[in-house]
């Protein structure tokens, strides 16, 4: 293998949109995209950041995996290119073979003709007997004209790798010193499928020789099979690159995550509105390898407080429940950020005329500003934008009915109140804030005979929402006051005390 300036690592992934279980893929933000091995090797793309390996030594850490919604920019694949394409598996069979036939040629692998039910009858034998079940290596011991014969004759096979009984040592970047025998606990691996598709045994020698790959980051269940790959390395001729084995992510409980479980899919998180960037923060957070552990770290931030000499051995817990709070904190940066916030407004848009189609009288709740002045608003508070299409939010879209008789029970008073809460409302002017609207609806409570303060604001927030509760109980001024512009809050109690004169409902109206 070429000896290149920089140096190229490749990141494992498993799992289609699945999120990949491991607690340092964080080594550059990048631990929330996986996918299956196959599907690793058909869109592979790498991505670039600086790092620094131990003793000092920078390099360039290339990173490879499939497209995801994660957000996290690739730098070569499929559809950017690359200088070590291509990049579809199915197009790169012609390595895999001419590597197999290497193999083959040396007598460092072999043909196997045995069928599927003699395979089933060995993992049987040795379950029933108590022992971990194994391929026997057979067909190690078919002279050249018995496989000619069978290959002449039509019969399917697999290519196998003959394992040697003498593994040699490496040094992993996170275990240390590692050795493991492999061959006398298991048979000879398959290298090549009957249709001629590579093993990951194969194609990640093969794709990490061709691509120039000098450093892997992998799950930690690879490591006892890294001695395996390095005897493939060394059949080829190939130097192999240097391991660094993640520890494993886990469920809350204890067990392993699997792309079992539906609920860990990226396409999941994501329809329930879930960043990417607070998915990463999340798995980093829970995981090891960084300076420093805190929340509301962006890629940028994973990229330059990365150590991989932080890096445990020990799992990680995954608690997912934190991922609101998470989500919370990226979701307020976005809508700080002019341009991002311009993006959350077409998507609570559609979110918005999805989930209540007719039901919008009023076309202007879907006006850019008033959707950016409800973010604004809601900013710190919501965890996610589809907390504003829930009932809780549901006024600010909608128009509310109140009946007469509701406002009634409240107080004998509604009309005076909303008579003087109007006309501060059309005299404020350019005082339109919450502490200047707190104080007048103060004033308008001492010329009641009746009705307490605390009663005014439940008045106002059923006249303006239909509804006794909102998220906390707080003056109406810091919630459809801030929301609203003086003419629609106007508006929305005129119409209230003009339907206590003349309707038996009020209607909720921002026109």
């Amino acid at each position: 293998m070429a000896v290149m300036c920089s140096q190229r690592s490749r990141f494992g992934f498993s799992g289609i949109f699945h999120m990949y279980c491991r607690t340092s893929n964080a080594v550059n933000g990048v631990s929330t995209t996986s996918t299956t091995r196959s599907h690793w090797n058909k869109h592979a793309r790498t991505y670039t950041v600086p790092a620094t390996a131990p003793g000092g030594h920078k390099h360039e850490v290339r990173v490879r995996f499939a497209p995801s919604p994660t957000g996290i920019p690739p730098d070569e694949g499929v559809c950017s290119g690359g200088q070590y394409g291509p990049y579809v598996q199915s197009q790169r069979l012609h390595f895999y073979s001419a590597a197999a036939t290497t193999l083959l040629e040396s007598g460092h692998a072999y043909h196997c003709f045995c069928t599927n039910q003699r395979l089933e009858l060995l993992k049987r034998d040795a379950l029933r007997n108590g022992q971990t079940p194994r391929y026997d290596n057979r067909c190690r011991q078919l002279n050249s004209t018995q496989v000619q014969e069978k290959l002449s004759a039509g019969v399917p096979h697999v290519i196998r790798f003959r394992l040697s009984p003498n593994s040699e040592a490496f040094e992993d970047m996170v275990f240390g010193w590692t050795r493991h025998d492999v061959a006398e606990v298991e048979g000879d691996p398959v290298i090549i499928k009957a249709d001629g598709f590579p093993t990951y045994h194969l194609a990640s020698v093969v794709d990490d020789t061709h691509m120039r790959v000098t450093h892997v980051l992998r799950g930690s269940e690879w490591l006892i099979s890294t001695c395996k790959h390095l005897q493939l390395y060394r059949a080829l001729g190939e130097t192999p690159p240097t391991y660094a084995h993640l520890p494993l992510l886990l469920n809350r409980d204890g067990n392993k995550l699997s792309k079992r479980q539906g609920d860990i899919y990226i396409q999941h998180f994501k329809q329930q509105g879930a960043l990417p960037e607070a998915l990463i923060d999340l798995i980093t957070h829970c995981g090891s390898g960084f300076n420093s552990n805190r929340l509301g770290r962006r890629l940028d931030d994973l990229i330059s407080e990365f150590n991989v000499s932080k890096i445990t051995t020990h799992s990680a817990l995954l608690d997912l429940d934190k991922l609101p709070e998470f989500n919370r904190i990226h979701l307020q940066r976005r809508i700080e950020d002019e341009g991002l916030c311009c993006h959350l407004v077409n998507e609570l848009k559609d979110h918005l005329t999805h989930t209540y189609g007719s039901l919008l009288r009023d076309q202007c709740v879907l006006e850019p500003s008033y959707i950016q002045r409800v973010l604004h608003m809601r900013k710190g508070h919501i965890t996610s934008l589809k907390d504003l299409l829930t009932p809780m939010y549901s006024y600010l879209w909608l128009r509310p009915s109140v009946s007469q008789q509701q406002l009634e029970e409240m107080s004998s008073e509604v009309q005076h109140i909303l008579a003087h809460t109007i006309q501060v409302i059309q005299g404020c002017g350019n005082q339109y804030t919450a502490e200047f609207l707190t104080a007048e609806l103060k004033l308008i409570v001492k010329k009641l005979k009746k009705t307490k303060y605390s009663s005014v604001m439940k008045i106002l927030r059923l006249a303006l929402s239909a509804g006794t509760r909102c998220e906390r109980d707080h003056d109406i001024s810091g919630e459809a006051g801030s929301m609203l512009s003086p003419g629609e809050y106007s508006t929305t109690l005129t119409h209230s005390l003009f339907a206590l004169q003349t309707y038996d409902t009020v209607v909720f109206c921002t026109q």
